[in-house]
């Protein structure tokens, strides 16, 4: 197909955008340029991709072309390249039709190529798999975006289209692609400061997700919508006189309403009703430099009061996706508050399309690649998050971690030279020495804060500066791992423990995995291609290093020898049967794997204890998900644990019994297990019965309950209720932790060993 035949195409169910009919006309009224020019290639990408995708249709009925017009269009918008607005067009070229990366690569150039490439990867990605599989995703997600950062911004894009037609799809699969639109997406657009994605991928999740609360809003909203333009409007001719007297050039001057997700937020946050939020809308003034945007604030606090505490220099400190504004608070003329932003016009480009307004380009050869640069600190995250993929080898640990970072909220701490670190909130002086140097918070010694010495496990607050002690013979505590909430340091704290006590953790590891597989032909088995296979399908270099992770936790044994079984089916021929054999070094080594996969007959949650007697421990009370370890006990038969239970720890090796959580549950419905929860609240009126409500929500159900209160301190509520597995404890311990009045929530139990 031509171009000017693709250029006079009107489909009845689709209509060429104008920017791309100009394009097309464009390059054939230029139809002698030479082929790398930026326009010959997007009309190219054009081509291929209406070709290609010329009988494919969307749920909608729209011609399949619609898709990837739109994501082209989305990323020119972003001001992006040739090569990243042609990878918009071709972006599911590979995935839905017989074209090859080599093929693309031969037409559109290696650039366009590994974009294309890359943003298939990601689509094959399913993060709401199972947790090892997610982690998996993650680390190969970021490993991607660090080769080249337009990747995911192109995947944003394709996202955010789909969102916009998300409503032609079942429900259950909008309810899926919404959640993982909302834990995943929306929160790498906030990171990369495209703040215009970001704030509509949470608006279309809202919309999925909470829907009555979103019309709810929405219909709100726009009832009041001509009072708040009036009261806004009055304003900005107040100020718009004052700014001009002042000799400030105002580059532009209005309300904007906030999107419809942070008001929910802000309800639930701060536990309001709607007609309590009155910063529902934001000034938003645009002036030429720094120095204009500080005298336009002093303008602003001069016209109207300041609420004292409302006040925030993104200027000087800058968020950690580039975000740059001053955040001020007023009593507005009928007395409301009225949130006030001033920026200068780059400030504002940056605010709204992040990355996109600024494009890193390197030169490599005869293209241009859009890099992450080793020293560059707006992606101090994108580097940590890389960090992260060598040193967190547990797959639940580096999930979570990963969630946290993307959500997470910072202060900001000086050095005493004045450098400004950001931290995760909450974050102690452990934390910020890691953040300095390992070393430095290997041999930490103490700390002082603005001058005065400090306990380690002070939460820091903005402006503080921090000077940390260090010495020779210091070294980690266990107890810091209580209170340190960043992973880098927390994992450096675990990683100084296992260099240390290494030799120890190898021979505990061998002792465990020896009286799992008996002594028949282990040291052969250590030796042997199934043993490699496992420790580096667990990411470790050798067996060795596997065996320290059992010996100190890291990896349990059930995960160990079940990959070691898979490895064995794997290697060995199909018809052979257990006892497993492998030609080891030209010696026959035979061991026996024990399993126990649940039966019709066997129903039990627990594997390993099949017509046994058996209770679950009260000391630790575990849950499915958690790696669990059975003791035998003199009269009550075997006592299930969480690994690591202290209570464990005491235990003579050979009352150990290795137990597994059965993947299927029993017919009928899911049994459920006792967990005990302390949660420190504000103690106020209602607080007891909006956590109740919380818990009712998800039809989980409330055993036990107390109340401790004493004046003036916060309340102290225990909880006993019925949990089916660890995900759902999980989910509802963050639910919990998101009340505004809620100041602290920990699992305890018989031994009190603190929070999940």
């Amino acid at each position: 197909m031509t171009t000017a035949s693709v250029a006079s195409t009107h489909d009845t169910n689709f209509a060429v955008p104008q920017w791309l009919d100009e394009c097309l006309i464009a390059d054939r009224i230029n139809s002698e340029s030479p082929p790398e020019q930026d326009n010959s290639l997007l009309c190219r990408a054009f081509q291929f991709a209406y070709e290609l995708h010329q009988d494919q249709y969307r749920k909608s009925g729209e011609p399949y072309i619609a898709h990837p017009v739109a994501v082209a269009g989305l990323l020119r918008d972003l001001g992006g390249d040739s090569a990243m607005v042609a990878a918009g067009f071709l972006h599911d070229v590979v995935e839905d039709t017989d074209i090859t990366p080599e093929e693309i690569e031969e037409r559109f150039g290696a650039e366009v190529r590994q974009l294309v490439e890359g943003v298939t990867k990601l689509s094959s990605f399913n993060f709401s798999s199972k947790t090892e599989r997610q982690a998996e995703n993650f680390r190969r997600m970021f490993l991607a975006m660090a080769k080249d950062i337009r990747v995911i911004v192109v995947k944003l894009a394709d996202r955010l289209h789909n969102m916009r037609t998300l409503q032609h799809l079942k429900p259950e699969k909008q309810q899926r692609i919404a959640q993982e639109t909302r834990e995943i997406f929306a929160p790498l657009a906030n990171r990369l400061g495209i703040w215009h994605f970001k704030w509509e991928l949470e608006d279309l999740c809202f919309k999925y997700l909470e829907p009555e609360a979103y019309r709810q809003i929405q219909a709100l909203i726009a009832e009041r919508r001509i009072d708040r333009e009036q009261r806004i409007e009055q304003v900005v001719e107040i100020l718009r006189h004052r700014l001009r007297d002042m000799g400030i050039n105002v580059w532009e001057m209005k309300g904007r309403p906030k999107h419809l997700y942070s008001i929910y937020q802000k309800m639930q946050r701060q536990n309001k009703g709607f007609e309590e939020i009155y910063d529902i809308a934001a000034l938003r003034i645009i002036t030429e430099t720094n120095d204009a945007c500080y005298r336009a604030l002093a303008v602003v606090h001069d016209a109207f009061k300041p609420i004292p505490g409302r006040f925030k220099d993104y200027v000087g400190l800058p968020k950690p996706n580039r975000y740059q504004s001053l955040h001020t608070t007023v009593v507005g003329l009928t007395g409301r508050p009225l949130e006030v932003q001033i920026r200068t016009l780059e400030m504002h480009h940056i605010a709204e399309y992040g990355i996109a307004a600024h494009w890193i380009y390197k030169e490599t050869g005869e293209s241009k690649k859009v890099q992450l640069s080793p020293g560059d600190e707006k992606y101090t995250w994108l580097r940590q998050l890389l960090e992260w993929q060598n040193d967190l080898k547990d797959a639940q640990e580096y999930v979570e971690s990963l969630k946290d970072n993307l959500f997470e909220d910072e202060v900001y701490v000086f050095t005493p030279n004045g450098d400004v670190l950001p931290l995760t909130r909450g974050a102690t002086p452990v934390d910020f020495a890691y953040r300095i140097h390992t070393e430095v918070g290997n041999h930490m010694k103490g700390a002082r804060v603005n001058g005065r010495w400090s306990v380690l496990d002070r939460p820091l607050n903005n402006g503080d500066i921090v000077e940390i002690i260090t010495s020779k013979n210091s070294h980690p505590s266990p107890d810091w791992l209580n209170y340190t909430v960043t992973p880098s340091a927390r994992n450096r704290i675990r990683q100084w423990y296992k260099r240390s006590r290494r030799e120890e953790n190898v021979a505990r590891g061998r002792e465990l995995l020896e009286k799992e597989l008996g002594k028949n032909g282990f040291e052969a088995l250590l030796k042997s291609e199934p043993m490699q296979v496992v420790a580096e399908r667990c990411n470790y270099h050798c067996v060795e290093d596997l065996l320290a992770a059992l010996g100190h936790g890291e990896v349990t044994l059930n995960h160990a020898v079940n990959r070691l079984r898979d490895a064995v089916k794997t290697l060995q021929p199909l018809e052979e049967v257990e006892p497993l054999s492998l030609d080891v070094e030209s010696q026959q080594c035979q061991f026996s794997l024990r399993s126990s996969p649940p039966t019709a007959e066997n129903d039990s949650p627990i594997a390993g204890v099949e017509g046994l007697l058996y209770y679950m421990a009260g000391c630790c009370n575990p849950l499915p998900g958690e790696p669990i370890i059975g003791t035998v006990t003199r009269s009550r038969g075997i006592s299930i644990h969480r690994q690591g239970c202290p209570n464990v720890e005491i235990v003579e090796g050979a009352r150990l019994v290795p137990v597994s959580w059965n993947i299927a549950e029993s017919n009928g419905r899911a049994p459920t297990y006792l967990v005990n929860l302390q949660i420190e609240v504000l103690d106020r009126v209602g607080i007891f019965k909006d956590i109740l409500a919380r818990l009712s929500d998800q039809n989980i159900n409330v055993c036990n309950a107390g109340v401790k209160t004493s004046s003036g301190k916060p309340a102290l509520i225990d909880l006993g209720i019925q949990i089916r597995d660890r995900p759902q404890l999980e989910f509802i311990s963050n639910q919990i932790r998101k009340m505004s009045d809620v100041l602290n929530l920990r699992r305890v139990s018989e031994l009190n060993e603190g929070s999940v």
